[in-house]
């Protein structure tokens, strides 16, 4: 039985919270392939982005040069009503593993939004005040972005319109209720209230949506309405940047506590809690100076990374954003409503893709089952309710742990806790009850989404 020298839950002190985010694309050997403009097919300019997203974060996308970049007092001040966020020693899930492993997972989840995703919507919600501009849209998958930037952008005093996939609406009423309590206005998607809403709709009438037709509706709505821009909660550059404080909190916190991850995972959907998450360990990495594992656990549903395609693709399912190179299972595919969870965009961070592709990480895909029975087994010793999408990162350190129950090793396994479960109790009670079933789509299935992908 293991001593308990090291605390349950390690908190850095306010005075030692990171000042800055830190740019991964810096310290990349090579950079992603550049987004490219859908009217021209040439690399999109930071000015072609000016009618979608605000300036200054069209500037924070396409640096790849700066290695980090100050974080506005403004957004500090309101990141300490939940930061720092605790590194905790999963002592009891250890013990009944029988593992001779250490578990460490960061936690998110202590915010009104319950996830990881307030650490960017703060961010973009200052961006947007700054510039003057007089509301805002996004998408929302599962609901936590949506819930983030909602709260956000009540505390900035701004209007926030939210087109919700409509599985997700219909499955988890109580977000948008919590939406609607920081005045956001939720649409499900698709709707009728936009051209590219009408034209899924007008081909697929019973379609369940998904993230790519959200981000059609949100971006339109965005570029047809005087003084709104539009904002993502994953994928992007700029995501990514803002998520990195996630790791560079946990990479302090660790080494004031004299360790260091064998083993980084995390779950993946867009990319952002994984990004955010790996960035110091994958400069470590880049720069030589250390080699942990990296592993992306993705659904089996929407599996992006296993068994997506690298390749240009557009961002959203009507077409209108920027080309970006990643791995995708097309813009056109949505994922079988069944899928409990976030995690359902069809592609993967161009960021993210790169690393993949050029070997500095892995990546596993699991099937939903899994998923919920390692949240179970969670949740009955760390005494946390984990949402779908961290459980997901939760099953690939079970699997890991295991593993070294057989082979005897003393790995150091760190995983993101991305958020908790609260508002997935219907996901939940169908596990439980035995009616939850596993969707894979068949190789036929991905083909019809990778021949619509744009010829370059």
């Amino acid at each position: 039985m293991k001593t308990s020298k090291i605390p349950h839950r390690f908190y850095l002190t306010e005075e030692q919270m990171p000042t800055q985010w830190y740019n991964l694309r810096a310290d990349m050997k090579e950079q992603p392939d550049p987004m490219l403009n859908p009217a021209t097919g040439k690399p999109a300019q930071v000015e072609d982005l000016y009618p979608v997203f605000c300036k200054k974060l069209a500037e924070q996308e396409m640096d790849a040069s700066s290695r980090y970049v100050d974080i506005p007092e403004e957004v500090q001040e309101m990141y300490k009503i939940y930061r720092p966020s605790p590194l905790v020693r999963a002592y009891q899930l250890e013990k009944a593993l029988e593992t001779p492993a250490k578990i460490y997972y960061k936690f998110e989840g202590n915010n009104t939004s319950g996830s990881h995703k307030l650490n960017s919507a703060i961010a973009q919600a200052y961006y947007a005040k700054e510039e003057g501009l007089k509301g805002l849209t996004t998408e929302t998958g599962a609901g936590q972005w949506g819930t983030a930037l909602s709260e956000a952008c009540a505390y900035f005093d701004i209007p926030l319109t939210v087109y919700m996939v409509k599985t997700s609406y219909e499955q988890k009423p109580f977000r948008k209720t919590i939406m609607e309590t920081f005045d956001a206005s939720v649409i499900p998607s698709p709707s009728m209230t936009t051209n590219a809403g009408k034209a899924i709709l007008q081909t697929n009438p019973d379609t369940g949506g998904s993230l790519g037709c959200a981000i059609s509706e949100a971006v339109e709505k965005a570029v047809t309405t005087e003084g709104y821009r539009y904002v993502l909660g994953s994928v992007l550059n700029l995501v990514l940047l803002h998520q990195s404080i996630i790791g560079l909190e946990t990479k302090k916190a660790m080494e004031m506590l004299g360790e260091y991850p064998d083993v980084v995972i995390g779950c993946a959907g867009g990319g952002s809690n994984l990004g955010g998450l790996i960035a110091p360990f994958m400069q470590d990495k880049l720069i030589g100076k250390a080699n942990p594992e990296i592993i992306a656990i993705e659904p089996a549903s929407c599996p992006s990374f296993t068994r997506g395609k690298y390749a240009y693709d557009f961002c959203d399912t009507g077409k209108i954003t920027p080309m970006a190179k990643m791995y995708t299972l097309g813009c056109s595919f949505i994922p079988s409503a069944n899928h409990a969870g976030g995690l359902r965009y069809h592609g993967m961070s161009p960021i993210l893709s790169k690393l993949y592709h050029d070997g500095y990480m892995m990546a596993k895909s699991v099937e939903q089952t899994r998923v919920f029975e390692a949240a179970g087994l969670f949740a009955k010793y760390e005494t946390i309710l984990p949402a779908p999408e961290s459980a997901h990162a939760i099953r690939g350190a079970i699997d890991e742990a295991l593993r070294c129950k057989e082979t005897g090793e003393e790995k150091t396994i760190l995983f993101g806790l991305t958020g908790t479960g609260y508002f997935d109790m219907t996901a939940y009670a169908s596990y439980r009850d035995g009616t939850m079933t596993d969707s894979i789509p068949t190789d036929d299935d991905l083909q019809k989404g990778f021949m619509a992908l744009p010829k370059i």
